[in-house]
């Protein structure tokens, strides 16, 4: 049985200021909760127009305020830019005040001046990713009292307020080095949607050897995928998302400030045609079958949907009730 999340990323579409497009997030979220979707789990960027929500442990606090029975996820708090702990105890606090429904979804993020801007610096981006990790899930484990000592924290006996639950972290993983990270501490992974099914199903087969090695069951695990889910009757219908989609990420991934510049071009049209050919993007019998087969291929059962692609609110808000009438036999 599957679950179906939205994967809100925020971004500011033409005629939408940054805090309309923050706004939206919250319309969105109760969009899916009147729809019969299960959750929604938000993005966050830094400087640039991509995604306008900088924080989504606080937006997340917001949806948690601003909605009654969906869950609520990061997707994701970027653990390169955060102190482990600042981060474990905001992730503790909305565990407290909405037991049951928060999830919290880190990753390592990217190269960019974020680093620098926030005091993280690139070594800890390419080197600090396990230990950071390791300290938040300590932190979230329950222990009344926590004490570090590493390259990047050192951390004197400090009582635990509020106390952790023990609940999973789900680490979003692009390559076999992270997921196998993730195997080893029994934690559940966040697949992308750049990635093919057989691609996914690669992740999961290095993290399910480290799970089990780790003596963790890999089948008690709850994966989720991100996938790009549009209900389109008509071709002008995918063109407009296609053109929609390119403008966002030629204008909102262009502000990117990389502190190791790669000198390569991005190709964002190709990336956009490859989705449309790979995702549920089509009518509803369409989204639907496509969205099962995948959840099929690879076992990931939740499935976190980006349901912006057309940028209009009014449009993304008819597509979250389209997806929720299409998967609601499925769900």
């Amino acid at each position: 049985m599957s679950a179906h999340d939205l994967f809100l990323l925020g971004g500011v579409f033409p005629g939408a200021t940054p805090a309309e497009s923050l706004r939206r997030i919250v319309s969105y979220a109760r969009t899916a909760e009147a729809a019969g979707l299960d959750g929604a789990w938000v993005a966050e960027h830094h400087f640039i127009e991509y995604g306008a929500n900088p924080s989504a442990t606080l937006m997340a606090s917001h949806l948690l305020a601003a909605t009654e029975r969906i869950q609520v996820g990061t997707s994701v708090a970027v653990l390169s830019n955060r102190h482990p702990v600042a981060l474990g105890e905001e992730a503790a606090t909305l565990d407290a005040l909405a037991p049951g429904r928060f999830r919290l979804g880190v990753g390592r993020g990217g190269p960019w001046i974020d680093l620098d801007v926030f005091g993280g610096g690139l070594d800890r981006f390419e080197r600090g990713f396990e230990e950071g990790l390791r300290l938040l899930l300590r932190w979230l484990s329950g222990e009344k009292e926590v004490a570090h000592a590493g390259e990047f924290f050192d951390l004197l006996p400090v009582r635990v307020m509020p106390p952790g639950q023990g609940r999973p972290v789900w680490v979003a993983a692009t390559g076999e080095g992270t997921a196998r990270l993730a195997g080893r501490l029994g934690q559940p992974l966040l697949l992308g949607m750049h990635a093919s099914d057989t691609d996914h199903v690669a992740l999961l087969r290095a993290w399910g050897e480290e799970a089990e090695a780790a003596g963790f069951d890999p089948g008690a695990a709850e994966h989720v995928s991100a996938h790009l889910a549009q209900v389109a009757d008509a071709p002008a219908e995918v063109e407009r998302l296609r053109a929609s989609l390119t403008e966002l990420l030629e204008r909102g991934v262009g502000q990117y400030v990389s502190l190791k510049p790669s000198g390569r071009a991005r190709d964002h049209a190709a990336y956009v045609d490859w989705m449309i050919g790979r995702h549920a993007v089509g009518g509803p019998e369409h989204v639907a079958e496509r969205l099962a087969a995948s959840a099929a291929a690879t076992g990931v059962s939740r499935q976190l949907l980006l349901v912006e692609g057309l940028g209009e609110a009014g449009a993304v808000r008819e597509n979250i009730g389209r997806l929720g009438v299409a998967l609601g036999d499925v769900g």
